[in-house]
């Protein structure tokens, strides 16, 4: 049994505030029954349930593993024609939508999924998933800003703070670097590495959660396991 709210925001309905007033309007019945309370719990594979008139049926979900070019935008549509990951993925898929982002110009692993809860647990703070990111920056990078990054940096009035930062490689010339997060603000590690009076050159993310990059090519995407959903929404 779940909410019939809950369960019209997944088939696609509307979003979860939408749906409850379309409940409170009397636009919702469930087995013939017009249904004006918030709460009510339905069986979505008994019980038959309509928004003005039309069935709505139980939406097949969906969880995908892209690996992002550079150049490419995490959204279905830009207002600039500018490419999106959405052209990357079968037109029968236009449903799906990016879990979190990452910039245009890095690349890596993101996720793409019709399923709103699935999104909600990848990206709120609360949860804390962690990502893991390799970095090419320019110069050599020291233990003392390895240091730095673990305290946290403050840009344009936030704190802005790694998890975990390991040197892989560095001289005069680049660096390459590991870092770790739990948040995903906007241009986060490119801001960090900034404050630290630095260029990032290559940005590339190779893990979420327990789910790696891998040998996935970049442009292309595969569908996640049953058991890959699981443990991106077990609790930590």
């Amino acid at each position: 049994m779940v909410r019939l709210q809950k369960f019209l925001a997944e088939a696609g309905v509307a979003s979860r505030r939408a749906s409850e007033q379309f409940i409170l309007d009397g636009r919702v019945a469930v087995n013939g029954e017009p249904v004006r309370v918030l709460g009510t719990k339905v069986d979505p594979v008994h019980d038959r349930i309509v928004v003005d008139g039309r069935p709505v049926r139980t939406r097949r979900r969906l969880y995908v593993a892209l690996h992002k070019p550079r150049g490419y935008l995490c959204t279905r549509a830009d207002p600039e024609a500018r490419q999106t990951v959405g052209e990357l993925l079968p037109k029968e898929w236009s449903n799906l939508y990016p879990v979190g982002r990452l910039d245009r110009d890095s690349e890596g692993l993101i996720f793409l999924t019709n399923d709103g809860e699935f999104s909600l647990r990848l990206t709120h703070p609360r949860y804390g998933v962690r990502k893991l990111y390799r970095v090419v920056v320019e110069g050599r990078f020291e233990p003392s800003h390895t240091e730095r990054l673990r305290a946290g940096v403050l840009c344009e009035g936030e704190r802005l703070k790694a998890q975990r930062v390991k040197i892989l490689s560095a001289n005069n010339t680049a660096s390459l670097i590991e870092i770790e997060l739990t948040e995903g603000r906007n241009r986060e590690i490119r801001r960090m590495i900034e404050a630290l009076t630095m260029n990032v050159l290559e940005l590339r993310r190779i893990q979420i959660g327990p789910i790696k990059l891998g040998e996935l090519r970049c442009g292309r995407w595969r569908t996640l396991t049953a058991s890959e959903v699981k443990s991106l929404m077990a609790p930590l």
